[in-house]
């Protein structure tokens, strides 16, 4: 027998699980901070915090050049980037799920890392600068993404499930072609970087790679916040959100196009990360429960701080760095088993 809910509780208890998430934020700026003093020149919090806020004011510090040279120009561009990869996965991850109804669904379902990882091998065949493949890396994913929902148009008019499997073959095409561009590389010199451009890592971005990256990232997940509304609606199906007066189509295109945007924009700097846009919601769920607009800032801030523990992970616990989308996926495999055997009440 159905429970009838009043209105203002449903409105309070989703007031009462945003709440939840100003602990989360507090917790994701701590691991920013204990972030940037890991690595061979160990730096205490405060001596971070001393450091960022001379640099922000202006005023001196009591710190030596040394640590305001290894925190400013090496460790904050790359937490920066930790942050903002595991923010835009998981936002895209969180908008996938919700849309296509699907827990499986990720931002590779719709084939944009897989496009990302052509583009990126295709400009680094050519001997392209890093710019060229990160905007190689860019325009795959968002190729991906437009020949998915092309063949989605001509066979399903809109179905979600035609998108889905438009994605995965898609996937599987530019797979093919990576590998292909793989065989014909030089062995010496073009195949290693594409294998490590592939396995992801944060280790070579600079600010000025985050400079361009972050408007696009920042620009989808804005447009998926804006958009929350309508897409939980979305989430009970496409005769009851047409019933409430929501345009069903033009509010699912802008969403995968911001979730695309903000996925390429993410792959194009920190190579192929699988697992995070996967994983992350779901532990988001188990925090906040299942209604999107409040899974979505969760989710938002869990994958920001999850990249970040899997970077520091990367880079700290082995003498030789292990590549992201390695630990990731090592990481992410059980944990995903582990998440879905606790919540697999609220997809049955």
């Amino acid at each position: 027998m159905a429970t009838l809910v009043p209105p203002d509780a449903g409105l309070l208890r989703q007031r009462l699980r945003l709440r939840r998430m100003l602990p989360l934020l507090v917790a994701v700026l701590a691991i920013a901070v204990v972030s940037m003093g890991l690595g061979h020149y160990p730096l205490a919090p405060g001596a971070v915090l001393e450091v960022l806020w001379s640099a922000l004011t202006g005023t001196p510090s009591t710190q030596p050049p040394a640590a305001g040279n290894v925190l400013l120009a090496v460790r904050l561009p790359r937490v920066l980037a930790a942050l903002l990869v595991g923010a835009s996965l998981a936002a895209a991850g969180a908008a996938y799920q919700t849309l296509f109804r699907n827990p499986l669904a990720s931002p590779a379902l719709l084939g944009v890392s897989a496009g990302a990882g052509f583009g990126a091998s295709l400009a680094m065949l050519l001997h392209g600068s890093a710019l060229l493949v990160q905007g190689s890396a860019f325009a795959g994913g968002i190729a991906a993404v437009a020949a998915a929902l092309l063949i989605a148009s001509r066979l399903g008019r809109g179905s979600a499930l035609v998108l889905i499997l438009s994605g995965l073959i898609i996937s599987a095409l530019f797979q093919a072609l990576t590998s292909s561009l793989k065989y014909v590389a030089d062995p010496l010199d073009t195949l290693p970087a594409i294998v490590f451009w592939l396995l992801g890592g944060l280790g070579r971005v600079s600010m000025a790679d985050l400079a361009w990256a972050a408007p696009f990232s920042l620009a989808g997940i804005a447009i998926m916040l804006l958009l929350r509304w309508p897409t939980q609606v979305l989430e009970a199906g496409d005769e009851e959100a047409r019933t409430l007066g929501i345009r069903v189509q033009p509010v699912r295109l802008l969403m995968i196009a911001a979730a695309t945007l903000t996925t390429a924009a993410a792959v194009s700097i920190s190579g192929v990360v699988g697992w995070v846009g996967l994983l992350v919601p779901h532990l988001a769920r188990l925090v906040v429960g299942p209604a999107y607009t409040v899974l979505l800032p969760a989710s938002i801030l869990t994958g920001a701080g999850y990249l970040l523990l899997v970077d520091d992970l990367c880079r700290t616990a082995f003498r030789l760095e292990l590549p992201l989308g390695i630990a990731t996926a090592v990481l992410g495999a059980p944990v995903f088993v582990a998440v879905l055997l606790r919540a697999r009440r609220q997809w049955s």
